[in-house]
């Protein structure tokens, strides 16, 4: 059988990848010891990334809104970016002016009542000491080797402390790489916001230049629904976000619970965690309140539950669902899916991925029943 040019590079590409795959298979922990050097040393840009993405939604959202003509072109975008910072740090500032005088009254609430604490532990010492004959008796029966208990205790401290030092070196070498790396990721999260049409159009021409013309098409086609999807994503777990607070701070004030806005603001914040964020909200909530009133604080938790059941089976996967382009058991399938393989990030990530993917898959469906001349009487409901 006679191969043409296009035959045998297609045949050499299949087995120079499945050659490069076994080898890969093979030398795994070096594969992911590369991967995480590679990730190390990428990581700050990455971050910008990240955050410019992030920042480009509400960014997209204030230009449109500003001022046009010639003379305004120059100052649209930097004015833009400027504006979206101030928004950001005055949410970040609203919720902190919230959030801080809660916890300032619940500390002072906690200090009132250790007075009348420590009086209900004096009390209950109080009533053991008619017990202390028979303890006194029952310590007398036995036998403690003082010297060895002593000799471990002193060698647990002294590793105990040895590895407090040693851990706390790298936690804060941990600290200071971080911040490093948000700081060095947030300046160049602001190069790529200021230049973002002259990016994206070197990144098109890079991809015309080394890819054929249909597979870059393609390839761009997936990068505009990926960006259109993840950006609808950003949006709806924000609008959901308000939502669930908005009903905490609506039921817990029908219910006269305190730290009612409180509370709200920080199921809020912590509710940008899809699904399980709120439970986070949910204890700090109940630990709160439960300095003020126990039995108010069990009914907090019942409360909970009866949103978090409403949020999480109706809001949310209509909210969030819609904006993605995503049918509501899918979104419950991807935040599962997501949290048992990446955790938290997880399942930030995998809602839009898995819009993305259902999307162009459901784009392949129709396509190949076209392709095939199926009647839709077949695959239509009955």
């Amino acid at each position: 059988m006679d191969w043409n040019r296009s035959q045998i590079k297609q045949r050499l590409a299949v087995v120079c990848g499945g050659v490069a795959f076994f080898c890969a298979l093979q030398n795994l922990p070096a594969l992911a010891g590369a991967l995480r050097w590679v990730l190390g040393v990428l990581g700050p840009f990455l971050v910008g990334g990240a955050i410019a993405f992030i920042l480009n939604v509400p960014m997209r959202a204030i230009e449109a809104r500003l001022p046009r003509g010639k003379r305004w072109k120059p100052l649209r975008r930097p004015l833009a970016l400027v504006l979206t910072l101030a928004a950001m740090t005055g949410v970040v500032t609203l919720a902190a002016c919230v959030i801080s005088p809660g916890i300032g009254d619940a500390v002072r609430s906690i200090t009132s009542q250790l007075p009348a604490a420590i009086r209900r532990m004096e009390e209950q010492l109080a009533e053991l000491e008619a017990w202390l004959p028979q303890l006194e008796t029952f310590a007398a029966g036995l036998e403690f080797d003082w010297k060895n208990l002593t000799e471990k205790a002193v060698t647990l401290v002294r590793d105990w402390g040895g590895g407090l030092v040693s851990s706390g070196g790298v936690l804060m070498a941990g600290v200071v790489s971080g911040v490093s790396t948000f700081v060095i990721g947030l300046i160049f999260s602001f190069y790529i916001l200021l230049q973002k049409e002259r990016l994206a159009r070197q990144g098109r021409q890079v991809l015309y230049a080394l890819l054929p013309e249909a597979w870059a098409d393609k390839t761009l086609e997936v990068l505009r629904l990926s960006g259109r999807t993840f950006s609808s994503f950003l949006s709806g777990q924000c609008v959901e976000a308000v939502i669930l607070g908005a009903l905490f701070v609506a039921a817990m004030t029908v219910f006269r619970m305190p730290y009612a806005l409180l509370v709200g603001v920080l199921i809020a914040l912590t509710a940008l965690i899809p699904v399980v964020g709120a439970f986070i909200g949910c204890v700090v909530g109940a630990l709160l309140i439960a300095v003020t009133n126990p039995w108010q604080a069990v009914g907090f938790v019942v409360l909970f539950l009866v949103i978090q059941q409403i949020e999480g089976n109706l809001i949310y996967p209509h909210v969030v669902g819609s904006s993605v382009g995503l049918p509501s058991i899918w979104v419950l399938a991807a935040v599962t899916l997501g949290g048992k393989l990446m955790g938290i990030a997880g399942m930030l990530f995998f809602i839009p991925l898995c819009s993305v993917l259902y999307a162009l898959f459901r784009g392949f469906v129709k396509a190949r029943l076209s392709a095939r001349k199926v009647p839709p009487r077949k695959w239509r409901d009955p």
